[in-house]
């Protein structure tokens, strides 16, 4: 099967670009059969809402828009390769989540760390989770 890509986004409640703002829905446009056309669209939308800040599109293949199962996985690492989690700590995973919940939780983790070098989280569809854990 082809995957599809789609340019999806809108006006957001802040800069976060987390939460659409408040009387608005989050637009998608597609199914694109190339991630080029779907950056044709993507180019031409950003393109007339440049001047508003709120506004925001990306680009999104189909795998990311069927599954709604994300989850937050990390924590400390004994160094900055992140492949071995610290002595005496255990890999955190938080989740599932939809993507728009998975985002703000990683957001608010890594807000939390970003003092700690040794600290990561990453982002990762159910399909990736079996592989981070074991």
């Amino acid at each position: 099967m082809a995957k599809k890509f789609y340019v999806v986004g809108g006006e957001y409640a802040d800069t976060t670009f987390t939460t659409i703002a408040a009387g608005h829905k989050e637009e998608c446009f597609g199914p694109f059969g190339m991630p080029e056309e779907a950056h044709v669209c993507w180019r031409a939308l950003t393109g007339k809402t440049v001047d508003n800040a709120m506004i925001r599109y990306s680009i999104r293949a189909d795998e990311d828009q069927s599954d709604d199962s994300w989850y937050v996985v990390g924590g400390e690492y004994a160094d900055t390769s992140f492949d071995v989690i610290a002595d005496g700590k255990t890999l955190e995973v938080h989740g599932p989540f939809d993507r728009t919940l998975a985002m703000n939780k990683w957001r608010e983790l890594t807000g939390k760390t970003v003092d700690n070098a040794m600290m990561r989280y990453d982002l990762c569809s159910a399909a990736e989770l079996p592989a981070r854990k074991g």
